[in-house]
């Protein structure tokens, strides 16, 4: 996003917030940045729009599709770095996360984790 202009931001934002509410009745309250690029002025852009910045604190190497990890590894890595307040990156492009997620799902409640959405942590 750094490498935008302003208004090709606020298209781009605006336009996906559009085509949610066209498609689910959803509108957006978050943004995650793509990549984790941001800047002072992303962040400015972002929060003018009405929407809240929120990044991750877990992702593993699951976005290149024709190189997706061992659903095992998968699970492993994911399971060895869980932590309270974790906002897990987990692509919808990866087969691997799309084959394990209800595996995974289970092992964390397993844990004892809960799983919430952003809303319930205001």
């Amino acid at each position: 996003m750094p490498d935008l202009s302003d208004e090709e931001i606020k298209t781009e934002l605006m336009t996906l917030n559009q085509t949610l509410y066209e498609k689910f009745g959803y509108e957006m309250k978050y943004m995650r940045p793509p990549k984790g690029e941001f800047s002072e002025r992303t962040l400015s852009i972002t929060e003018t729009l009405g929407f809240k910045t929120v990044m991750w604190s877990f992702a593993y190497v699951d976005w290149d599709e024709n190189s997706q990890p061992e659903k095992t590894d998968a699970i492993n890595k994911i399971i060895s770095n869980l932590h309270n307040g974790e906002i897990m990156l987990l692509h919808a492009t990866s087969k691997t996360n799309s084959e394990m997620m209800s595996q995974l799902i289970d092992q964390v409640r397993g844990e004892g984790y809960e799983f919430k959405s952003l809303d319930e942590f205001k």
